[in-house]
């Protein structure tokens, strides 16, 4: 049995505002596949861009050299193409030029099949105000359970 891989963008959650979500294949090397079954990768400071040929790749993603690689090893912080349908890939590059909107990486996960998986998500900004406005949700919720808590004991 496998364990389970999920490598979460909590950051992204704060500063975005989710559209739409899809999932994406990466077209990984031996290395960095093995590094990602380890759970050595981040995709906090990650986004995705478009080439000219149209293809999406995500940038800034993370990949901690394999421990056991030689001279074959992988480059940390490399660009990866993301594996989509190409009516998705339209839509999105749409989306991105015209509207003006961001695509984020979400999760970075395994299947049972064994195959990494990126969830990203087509997002717009939030704005200072907006992420107060969650920070004040939080904190009020925190104080309700906490008065819940005192009033039950």
């Amino acid at each position: 049995m496998q364990k389970k891989i999920n490598i979460q963008n909590k950051k992204a959650r704060f500063e975005y505002e989710f559209l739409d979500k899809y999932i994406a294949g990466i077209q990984l090397t031996g290395t960095e596949i093995k590094s990602i079954r380890n759970s050595q990768a981040r995709i906090t400071e990650s986004f995705c861009e478009f080439n000219d040929k149209g293809e999406l790749f995500v940038i800034n993603m993370y990949i901690e050299e394999y421990m056991y690689g030689n001279y074959f090893n992988h480059k940390p912080k490399s660009e990866r193409r993301l594996l989509l349908q190409k009516r998705e890939l339209k839509k999105l590059q749409r989306e991105v030029k015209n509207v003006g909107l961001t695509i984020v990486p979400l999760r970075l996960f395994m299947t049972d099949k064994g195959w990494a998986k990126l969830e990203i998500a087509l997002c717009k900004g939030k704005k200072t105000f907006d992420k107060r406005e969650v920070l004040k949700d939080k904190d009020n919720k925190r104080d309700l359970d906490r008065l819940k808590k005192q009033f039950n004991a």
